[in-house]
């Protein structure tokens, strides 16, 4: 069996946390290890497993090879999506990269929180029972409120002993027909979570959405193997038709089967939904960092560079960040999204992207910036090596506070300790790597005429980025 691990959503209802270049999946929010990490973690236990296959989006890689390696955890591959096409061609594309046709694939949402490992490892087991008879299986989550964030599916009568047959599947409800599908017992939220066999899947999505087989099966022998990476050509991927696995194929095949399952499951879809899985004080109230609170009940209280304080509230979010702040009421969270629509439609960059920006050498912290300087403080890896590159409209300064740099600037290569500097003449093709043991940390200063993160032309760069 072959965990998949689907990692294509952006969770833009938990902003200002998730955003679109550091999306929840890969966030630890309620434990040490990231939710993706959690999703493969929770498998412990589950024999005959394969190593796994990753599909995420492309700027999403090194995150998603990193975090595999902090649990080491080897994939078997990582598939890049150019642009986002939903679940059924994700599928698809991972269906192809098994081993064999009889491989059963396990498809595994990465942003999911289950608490009842037994349970959940139970229902696995019979859904594994099921795929090598030839269905293809999901995971109905018995509701245990009528919930409007999620979809439905609706079971039929037909009965194996472990699972029902697949009646129907249905979007988001109202809350009156939420409460009667809860009420009629027919009904389990969809948790996205499928088992089959790679082979069998493959069948039933060229007999009901032949021309997205073709499209993944063009797109997958064109693609470029790098590692452990499969990168896929962009031209090629976009002409695949999007739909979701439900409706491509799971609400058409005749061999869709239910097994429902109690485990504790939350898909984090929101704040309240976060708040729901966290530790609270006596009050109610959920706490991270530097946070204090008078007369406070039933809140998220999140900080991360600066003292929180609430006095006097109840049933509220609070999150802080070091360039943003949210606050909400428990009963809008849903409502988020429409904070970061307007964000991109004013074309500001807090919809994207962190203070602190993640790179396959390390990361950064934007800790200043003006009109014509931006302060960095950068951090890398032992052993990293940024790209060889130019810039055509701005200078750099660089000071060692920690660890050894090696620094190339045009012919020559300069070796820096701590408190030593050098100076990179706009147009000048420059390099920074760190070749000791200890992380490298330095503070750069940018000043020049533009200072936006696309003013790179890369020469050589081991990441592969273009």
């Amino acid at each position: 069996m072959i965990p998949v691990i689907l990692s294509g959503g952006s969770g833009t209802r938990l902003w200002p946390l998730s955003r679109g270049q550091h999306p929840k999946q890969f966030l630890p929010l309620v434990s040490k290890h990231t939710l993706f990490q959690e999703t493969i973690l929770r498998l412990q236990g589950i024999d005959s497993l394969k190593a796994p296959i990753g599909v995420c989006n492309e700027s999403h890689r090194f995150m998603m090879a990193e975090q595999l390696r902090e649990i080491d955890t080897p994939p078997a591959a990582i598939i890049l999506e150019p642009i986002g096409k939903n679940t059924a061609p994700a599928v698809a594309l991972a269906a192809l990269a098994a081993d064999s046709e009889d491989d059963i694939l396990l498809i595994l949402p990465a942003d999911h929180v289950i608490s009842d490992i037994t349970s959940f490892h139970a229902a696995v087991k019979n859904a594994e029972t099921l795929a090598e008879e030839g269905y293809l299986v999901t995971f109905g989550i018995v509701p245990t409120a009528a919930e409007t964030g999620y979809g439905y599916i609706k079971s039929g009568t037909q009965n194996t002993g472990v699972a029902l047959d697949v009646a129907a599947f249905v979007e988001k409800p109202d809350f009156k027909t939420a409460e009667h599908y809860v009420a009629s017992g027919e009904y389990f939220w969809n948790s996205g979570m499928f088992a089959f066999k790679a082979g069998r899947f493959l069948e039933e999505l060229n007999k009901y959405h032949p021309a997205m087989l073709a499209a993944c099966q063009k797109s997958f022998t064109s693609a470029q193997v790098d590692a452990d990476f499969i990168r896929l050509n962009k031209e090629t991927f976009s002409q695949c038709p999007a739909d979701s696995i439900d409706y491509a194929v799971m609400e058409k095949t005749d061999k869709a089967v239910v097994i429902p399952l109690d485990a504790e499951w939350n898909d984090v879809g929101s704040w309240s939904a976060l708040w729901d899985v966290t530790n609270k004080d006596e009050f109610g109230n959920a706490l991270s960092g530097d946070v204090l609170t008078v007369d406070t009940e039933n809140c998220f209280l999140h900080s991360e560079s600066r003292l929180v304080a609430s006095v006097g509230v109840s049933n509220l979010i609070i999150v802080e960040t070091p360039d943003s702040v949210l606050v909400a009421s428990k009963d809008h969270v849903q409502d988020v999204k429409a904070i970061v629509e307007q964000l991109k439609q004013q074309h500001r960059p807090e919809a994207d992207s962190h203070r602190k920006v993640y790179r396959p050498w390390g990361h950064y912290d934007l800790v200043d910036n003006g009109e014509r300087h931006h302060t960095k403080r950068i951090v890398v890896k032992p052993g990293a090596k940024l790209s060889l590159q130019k810039h055509h409209h701005r200078a750099e300064h660089w000071v060692v506070v920690k660890g050894t740099a090696l620094v190339t600037k045009a012919d020559e290569k300069i070796l820096l300790s701590e408190n030593e500097s050098t100076y990179i003449p706009l147009g000048v093709v420059h390099c920074l790597e760190n070749p000791g043991v200890i992380p490298l940390e330095m503070i750069e200063v940018q000043s020049g005429s533009y200072l936006g993160e696309d003013d790179i032309i890369r020469f050589d760069d081991k990441y592969g980025r273009i």
